[in-house]
């Protein structure tokens, strides 16, 4: 019997680091918040709404979706557009195509 341990092939690459290893962190850091992946969810299916709506989904105060809205804005994963008193808020495609690449590409 041969007792000679191999190493596993290697499943995946980090071949990342510095600002984009920062980006993508920053991104999964933004939505391992429960109400912040509610939001994400949310945002999927009524893309322009506004804080009012989350809020009236959600069940949080207003200040709270606000705060929440401004940490995925922050991290990327949403844009929104000042129409008059209110923002409307939708995912951001191009950073969530950018998220999906890098993802792929480590796993």
């Amino acid at each position: 019997m041969n007792s000679t341990l191999t190493a596993p092939t290697a499943c995946c690459t980090l071949d990342i680091n510095g600002q984009e290893q920062k980006r993508l962190v920053d991104m999964f850091r933004a939505i391992g918040n429960p109400h912040r992946f509610e939001i994400m969810k949310y945002l999927v299916t009524h893309p322009g709404c506004i804080t009012a709506d989350i809020v009236g989904v959600l069940s949080l105060a207003q200040s709270t979706v606000s705060q929440h809205l401004k940490v995925l804005r922050q991290a990327g994963w949403i844009s929104g557009v000042v129409e008059g008193p209110a923002t409307s808020y939708c995912l951001h495609e191009e950073n969530i195509a950018w998220f999906r690449q890098k993802v792929g590409d480590i796993f």
